[in-house]
């Protein structure tokens, strides 16, 4: 199946999110990683078609290192890195539900129904943060 194969190409996927972030959102983005990954990648964005926009939260998934990196950029410089994950979620061919919560001070990450990650806002004007975007070995089912 074409869709499963690292050779063919990846588009990004770009949605919208109306008004921006705001405590008490959820986001769910439910998909199947391909056969043989390496990573996919989730971002959350002010400004989609700007390359040096604010990155409120930034999800690595790395298959090689079996790793959940987290970073956010804020005004052109990145933060430290955290990459403590209680397991690694994902599967080749598998299907995941992902679902990003805004919370008052964190966004909070589980993955089918398991949380993976707490990430501290580092970038405060959640409202500014108005596109998801996602990239790499994976064939989203749905987002929401």
């Amino acid at each position: 199946m074409a869709d499963n194969d690292n050779t063919s190409p990846v588009k990004p996927f770009v949605g919208q999110i109306k008004g921006g972030l705001k405590p008490s959102m959820k986001m769910t983005i439910m998909g199947i990683v391909h056969s043989k990954p390496d990573r996919f990648v989730l971002t959350l964005i002010s400004n989609p078609s700007e390359p040096e926009t604010d990155i409120g939260l930034e999800v690595t998934v790395s298959f090689r290192e079996r790793s959940v990196v987290r970073n956010a950029k804020v005004s052109g410089k990145w933060g430290k890195e955290e990459k403590n994950i209680p397991y690694f979620p994902f599967t080749p061919m598998q299907h995941f539900k992902m679902e990003i919560l805004c919370e008052h001070q964190q966004f909070r990450v589980q993955v089918d129904g398991q949380q993976l990650f707490d990430f501290t806002y580092r970038f405060q004007q959640l409202q500014k943060l108005t596109a998801l975007k996602i990239t790499g070995d994976l064939r989203l089912t749905k987002v929401v």
